[in-house]
């Protein structure tokens, strides 16, 4: 066991950390094995973050105490929830990039809260919506809309065409910045395939442009804009391949089980062959 310090970036400005590091335990509920980080802070002394191997978030999932001499403890367990559960598919995009499939909440995704990112799969207006969109916004608390607001409309109503991404901070989210894709609406698109491959395009462009080293996405279009999976999971998939260079991971965090057994066997077909 070590200690050390930090500081963090929180939704609530930075925060000195006095930390140790436990030994690895491995949880048959969380199936992950889990890095365990307690430590006491100022000006917040219960706010804490527990890591496991594959980039989940562990919350309440510990009791600290502040007794112990260097302000700091594990005393017990109190409560299981993992952000994201189930298997996890890693694949080689190349020698330098992974990509990694897995079932969860993509609000809760992160990798080290300073390099990472997660695709929202905006409207054109950039204000929030339903989905995936909503659930983003509610979590990243009334400072993304307003961040949203300030980028510039290319026309009326339109701050980020079909296609097209762009860029915000994450605010309260764990990871570290938003970026916002807009996924063509399946039957109504005069070419969807060629939109849907641009959105994840210019989303990993973006990314490279703000030295974003991990990055999360959706399964975009996939829901009310009807985007069929199976062609949806090949056309992400086969993008991400070919410009994923200079990102170290890139995840695909799928709420649903459909959706992620597709895009897990169609990994397996593409990246595997």
């Amino acid at each position: 066991m070590s200690s050390s310090s930090m500081l963090f970036r929180g939704g609530r400005g930075i925060r000195l950390l006095a930390f140790q590091y436990f030994p690895t335990l491995t949880t048959a509920s969380a199936s992950s094995s889990i890095r365990i980080v307690s430590f006491s802070s100022y000006p917040y002394p219960t706010s804490y973050k527990i890591f496991s191997s594959n980039h989940c978030t562990f919350q309440n999932i510990f009791t600290l105490s502040l007794t112990s001499p260097s302000g700091c403890g594990v005393v017990g367990c109190s409560k299981m929830a993992s952000a994201a559960g189930g298997e996890d598919g890693h694949f080689k995009l190349s020698e330098t990039s992974e990509l990694i499939i897995k079932k969860g909440d993509i609000t809760r995704w992160f990798v080290d809260g300073a390099s990472d990112a997660i695709v929202n799969p905006a409207n054109q207006r950039m204000l929030g919506g339903g989905g995936a969109d909503g659930a983003i916004h509610r979590a990243a608390g009334a400072e993304l809309r307003e961040a949203c607001y300030k980028v510039p409309e290319v026309q009326p109503g339109v701050r980020c065409p079909t296609g097209e991404a762009r860029i915000t901070l994450g605010f309260k989210l764990p990871a570290s910045r938003v970026i916002h894709t807009v996924g063509p609406i399946y039957d109504t698109d005069k070419d969807p395939k060629a939109s849907l491959s641009s959105a994840y395009k210019n989303s990993l462009t973006v990314a490279k442009e703000n030295n974003i080293k991990y990055i999360a996405f959706p399964s975009i279009s996939c829901g009310v804009y009807g985007y069929p999976f199976e062609e949806a999971a090949t056309v992400a998939i086969s993008t991400v391949k070919e410009y994923a260079n200079d990102i170290k991971e890139v995840h695909f965090v799928l709420f649903a089980d459909d959706i992620y057994n597709i895009w897990l066997n169609k990994a397996k077909e593409l990246l595997q062959a």
